[in-house]
């Protein structure tokens, strides 16, 4: 069965709304559960290959261990460098919580999460949107001497980011790993670009023309014509490619709280287009144990 058919035997295509003519769809009339059907669960899963983040309104239902059994159909639990549970809490209150940054989730691991699956638990009234870009898209819209750049080049993906403001001085063990700048999307062949506030430096570029380079191709990226802006209520649900993504929390919401729950999915080491996997330098290697290089 072709895929399109998949999606529409399951999934009605009047049940897929899309948000923009690049990124985003809300799916509606779906009540996610770990206990849903394995044709439901590979409908979602191409639809979030299709589209690259998915919407779904009204699933207060869902609770911690519910959320993680659902995500879990995806494949297995990424590891978790921040703690010692798959359900990781990004609570505003907190802090070391960082917003307004754009980055893929864990790109400073080898194999970082291929999917995420993001539960609104506490929104402020006015604010507080997610934002997504499709960095597939972005690859497209490079004029072919940048695409051609950009295949070639390699960049340390290192935590603490170096958005960090403690990360020179921090002393304990990073997390380090040499991505491709375009990596070969596993699932769908595309070619997406692997950026974000996890970049240390370019391999063999100086630091200058590195951060002139990570301009040029961000911009690209965050472009408003490859993004889309979620509005979050309590009880959404986002899921997303975070292979062929990037995401930015807007911090906007003033004093008030946001809560925000996130399941992730264990990715495959990225391929670089000429056949090279991604170099792990110090990798972290499951919950309560060290970071080795």
């Amino acid at each position: 069965m072709r895929e399109m058919d998949l999606i529409d035997n399951v999934v009605p295509p009047t049940d897929v709304v899309k948000c923009t003519a690049r990124i985003g769809a809300e799916i509606t009339n779906i009540k996610l559960s770990a206990d849903l059907p394995d044709e439901t669960i590979a409908a979602i899963n191409a639809l979030v290959l299709e589209h690259k983040v998915i919407f779904f309104r009204d699933q207060g239902h869902l609770a911690d261990d519910e959320q993680q059994r659902f995500a879990h159909r995806f494949g297995k639990p990424s590891p978790y460098p921040e703690g010692t549970t798959p359900i990781f809490e990004i609570d505003s209150a907190g802090k070391d919580v960082q917003a307004d940054i754009w980055h893929i989730d864990w790109s400073c691991m080898d194999a970082y999460p291929k999917i995420s699956v993001l539960r609104g638990v506490v929104i402020p009234s006015v604010g507080g949107d997610t934002v997504w870009s499709n960095t597939a898209a972005a690859y497209l819209d490079l004029p072919l001497p940048l695409q051609r750049l950009a295949d070639g080049l390699w960049a340390v993906h290192s935590f603490p980011g170096a958005h960090r403001k403690t990360y020179d001085e921090y002393t304990g063990q990073k997390i380090e790993t040499e991505h491709p700048v375009v990596r070969v999307h596993p699932e769908t062949g595309e070619r997406t670009l692997v950026l974000g506030s996890y970049v240390a430096r370019f391999v063999g570029v100086s630091k200058d023309d590195g951060e002139r380079l990570f301009d040029l191709f961000e911009s690209h990226i965050i472009a408003q014509e490859n993004t889309v802006r979620w509005k979050w209520n309590e009880g959404d649900v986002a899921i997303w490619d975070n292979r062929a993504t990037m995401h930015c929390a807007t911090k906007d919401y003033g004093d008030e709280r946001r809560i925000v729950r996130r399941a992730t999915v264990q990715g495959e080491v990225p391929v670089s287009v000429d056949g090279r996997q991604s170099i792990a330098r110090f990798k972290f290697v499951g919950r309560n144990q060290k970071l080795t290089p």
